[in-house]
């Protein structure tokens, strides 16, 4: 190979690499931008969920449950967390969800700003995710109910829960 040859295929290598070190930049700055919305995300039936991770104060198993007898049927029972009386709920009969993939496990404690918890049945110990703030955001422009759905990047949609919400809806079943 001649050098003038040799010369060209280097200077188009370096092209291509500050190219791609560009791109690399813009994407990392973009990142770094954008703001998100820590979650623990979780399977429920054939749909994806997620909750606050501000709201979420513990994850433990299934078993820690008391049934409660002639209790409504969206409430499994009872147990006792940090020396508090907490109400343990079906998310999935709070909000009409079919289609377990599996027997629930596991309950996660939720707590909202008031000090108020409750805790919710869950397949399996969620995942820690992060959603963009700018799709959670849209999500609850749009109203409705206490999950409120965020796509991400046009790739998933995950039911984000809101926690007052949830907690509304389970007074309102108990009185109703």
């Amino acid at each position: 190979m001649s050098a003038p040859v040799a010369q060209d295929q280097d200077r188009a290598v370096e092209e291509i690499l500050a190219r791609r070190a560009e791109r690399a930049r813009a994407t990392a700055d973009t990142d770094r931008a954008e703001a998100t919305l820590p979650v623990a995300e979780f399977g429920l039936g054939d749909d994806r969920y997620a909750i606050p991770l501000a709201s979420l104060r513990a994850v433990l198993p299934l078993r820690l449950v008391t049934p409660v007898p002639r209790s409504p049927l969206h409430v499994i029972g009872v147990l006792r967390f940090q020396g508090q009386l907490v109400t343990a709920v079906s998310l999935m009969t709070l909000l009409g969800v079919k289609g377990w993939r599996q027997d629930c496990a596991v309950l996660l404690v939720l707590e909202r700003e008031d000090g108020h918890r409750i805790a919710i049945d869950c397949e399996h110990v969620p995942r820690i995710e992060a959603l963009p703030q700018r799709a959670v955001d849209q999500a609850r422009a749009r109203g409705g109910g206490p999950v409120r759905e965020v796509t991400t990047a046009g790739v998933r949609t995950v039911g984000l829960v809101d926690v007052p919400a949830l907690l509304a809806r389970g007074a309102e079943a108990a009185r109703g």
